[in-house]
């Protein structure tokens, strides 16, 4: 089995709680990690936001395939977990995903985004990559709805700070929640 196959291998035992991801950490230390943590570590975000192409900054990040595509998209323990990595992520940009009167999923600025704001929204960020990732992975494992949220939380603080995201950022925040965005 080649180092790809082996990673991916393990991405549903991780994701289970059940094994530690390629550095030896678990999926439960990092829904623990401080903001600080969160920010200045940079080969955990591909596995809690898995997809099915490489990462062109981790060579230990796992690739999904169809398989694990429809494990997470059939077994509720894994899409409850993505829930809660995608909650801690939201946390840390000062966010806050929640369900409206009518039920529909929300995500919404916290108290905390005026200054949370401060370490993700400004010129070339690389938190705007890992959104994109974000993105693309929730539309991946068939939580659209949280993709369509997140991404209308996204276009509301990119038309109050446009000159710091950028339109090509922008574009590629629109892209990763088309539908068929999956690669």
């Amino acid at each position: 089995m080649n180092h790809q196959k082996q990673l991916s291998a393990m991405l549903i035992p991780f994701y289970l709680g059940e094994q530690r991801d390629s550095q030896g950490r678990t999926i439960q230390e990092m829904w623990t990690w401080d903001f600080e943590q969160l920010e200045c570590t940079h080969d955990y975000i591909q596995w809690l936001f898995p997809l099915p192409e490489r990462s062109a900054f981790n060579s230990n990040a796992p690739i999904v395939d169809e398989e694990v595509i429809q494990a997470f998209q059939s077994n509720l323990h894994l899409r409850q977990n993505l829930l809660r990595s995608f909650t801690v992520i939201l946390k840390f940009y000062g966010l806050q995903r929640h369900e409206s009167n009518d039920g529909k999923i929300v995500v919404s600025q916290s108290e905390d985004y005026p200054n949370r704001k401060r370490e993700w929204v400004c010129t070339f960020d690389h938190n705007y990559l890992r959104i994109t990732r974000i993105l693309k992975c929730l539309i991946t494992f068939g939580l659209e709805n949280e993709a369509q949220a997140f991404y209308e939380c996204l276009r509301q603080i990119y038309r109050e700070d446009s000159d710091r995201i950028g339109s090509e950022t922008f574009q590629y925040w629109t892209i990763a929640v088309k539908p068929n965005a999956r690669c």
